[in-house]
This record gives structure tokens, sequence and C-alpha cells, in this order.
């Protein structure tokens, strides 16, 4: 594999059969011109140490400023929250969406956690349930089906320093960012692999050769890649990957979820393979894992990244639902 470097980003070539290279920390990084960035992440390693508790209590701060300022995502959210739960009065909605953004914004203390604690502390804080099966006995590969919860970084890493998984990664456009969120996602076991999230050929070559990896499908992508199933009653542009990924490579489909408890500990629940999946209908094979995915929120829904625009695809002639 080679790294190149353009206007500071740095850029990756795969080779095939390679996964990317560890991050490696590059004088450039420490140019002026990045130092803001560092400053930021500086301050949020520094609230990443602070006890849990406080941590908590400043999420339910930035979630007030949230709901100021991020007018925008705020919207989208209690959108979705309508159309999702008809059947709630509003001020059921509202509360819903008030938890909502405590819970994105106690996101961003995740993340630090995830990144910058040591893996001790992060082993007193979760427990994990159902890790037999991704047990690989058969050299079957596991395509790990995540969705889109704001526990979503954390999860990772718990999952990471509980077995092997491979994980798919979008390069940030900063590179000091870059290298931060690479470091802190790679650091829990040095035998992941990690992949771009357009080297669809290296996800299958992995599968085939009977490695889990990590691949979540709850969000709009478009309607190329897409068929239209019901979610939460709703037509959904309803990615074909994961049923695709499953029947090349002769994968299983293994969910898991995570859930972030009262108690400031977390549950990680790894569920049984579907069954009969994928069985040839896109669609079927589509609403099939958007009612698994309804099921796993509805027992959470505040937990739930409602500010996505999932159902910005329209089918033909149908308008847009956010306006």
């Amino acid at each position: 594999m080679k790294t190149s470097r353009t206007l500071g980003v740095p850029v990756y070539t795969v080779t095939p059969n390679m996964a990317l290279e560890k991050p490696r920390f590059t004088p450039q990084l420490l140019h002026p011109k990045h130092w803001p960035m560092w400053l930021l992440i500086g301050l949020w390693w520094l609230l990443a140490q602070l006890p849990y508790g406080i941590q908590r209590g400043l999420a339910r701060v930035l979630a007030a400023l949230l709901k100021r300022f991020a007018k925008a995502r705020q919207h989208i959210a209690r959108r979705n929250i309508a159309l999702c739960f008809p059947n709630l009065s509003e001020t059921e909605r509202e509360t819903l969406l008030n938890a909502n953004m405590q819970s994105m914004a106690m996101a961003l203390f995740e993340t630090g956690m995830a990144w910058f604690w040591t893996q001790n502390r992060l082993r007193k804080r979760f427990n994990i349930e159902g890790l037999e099966h991704l047990q690989r006995e058969d050299e079957q590969g596991t395509v790990l089906m995540a969705m889109h919860f704001s526990t979503l970084e954390i999860g990772a890493a718990f999952l990471n320093l509980s077995t092997i998984v491979d994980g798919m990664y979008r390069p940030h456009k900063n590179p000091v960012y870059d290298y931060v969120q690479r470091r802190g996602r790679e650091r829990h076991n040095p035998n992941c692999e990690v992949l771009t999230r357009d080297d669809v050929r290296g996800m299958l070559r992995r599968l085939k050769r009977g490695r889990a990896v990590w691949y979540a499908p709850d969000q709009d992508y478009g309607r190329k890649q897409s068929v239209f199933a019901p979610f939460f009653g709703i037509e959904a542009a309803s990615v074909t990957a994961t049923a695709r990924f499953a029947t090349i490579a002769k994968a299983k489909v293994v969910p898991f979820v995570q859930t972030r408890l009262d108690n400031g500990h977390y549950q990680v629940t790894i569920y049984p393979p579907l069954e009969d999946f994928p069985n040839g209908d896109e669609r079927d094979n589509a609403s099939a894992i958007n009612r698994f995915i309804e099921e796993r929120i509805l027992e959470q829904p505040e937990q739930y990244m409602w500010v996505h625009r999932r159902f910005k695809t329209r089918p033909t002639g149908q308008p847009s639902l956010y306006k």
C-alpha cells in the first residue's frame, strides 16, 4: 500500500488483498494551520478524562444548546419522530425529541471515551452477550449488521475489545482529525483490518476468508443502490448491499446493537444470524432488515439517530417529507 499527501490531506492507495496500513503520525500534522484542530482535540481529550457522571451532566447542557442552535437537525429529528410514531401525542413526541437530543449530545462524550479512555476503563463499563454467534469455526464470513444509534462509536470500541471485526472507513478531509479518528478506532484490537468505505471487493474478499466485517444498512444512500421497502409503515430507500454481500460471499448476517443504560453502563447484544436470509427477492430482504431495525429502535427510541433524513429519497412522483 502507498500513502501520498495532497495539500496536507492523506491519500490512501490500497493494493489488492491488503487493508489500510495503520495510521502514522507525520511532521506535517504539526503545521501551524492544524493547531486549532489540535487545540479542539486536546479539549476533547480533557473532557473525556472527567468522571462519567460529570460528562452526562455536560451532555444535558450541550443538548440544550443543540435545541437552541441546531434548528435544521432538530427539524429533521422532529419530523422523523412524527412520521414513525404517529400514535404519540405532540407532548410525547416532544419528550422523545428532548431525550434524543440528550442522547446525541452524549455521543460526543462517548466518542471521546472510545478514542481516549484506557482499555481497562472501558472494560468496566460494558457487558456483552452473544459472542458465540460470531464463532467462525466453519470459516463462513459474517456481515456484522450495525444500526445507527447514538452509541455507535463506543459500541464499536466495546466490540473490538471483545472480538476481531474488520471495519469500513471514510477518510476525513482534515488530516489531524483523520489521524486521531483512525488511531482511536483501531487501537483496541491490532488484528482488525480497516477498509475504505467504497472498497466493496475488499469487503467481499474478507468475507470469503471467513472474517467478520462491520456494516450498517439503515441510512438513505439514494435510489441507485436501493429498493423501496417499508420502514415504520413508510416506503423508504433501503440498501440492497447486505443481501448481495451475503449471497456473493456465502456469508451469514449477524445483527448487533449497543444500549446506554441508566446506571452508566452499556449492554452490547449480538443476535443470532438472520434466518432464511437472503431469499432472492430484494424487497423482501430489505423489508426483513427494516423490520429487525424497527424492533431494536422500539426498545430504545431515544437513542436512535433521528437527525438523519431517513426518508430523503422518495418514490417517483411523491413529494419531500421534510419541507
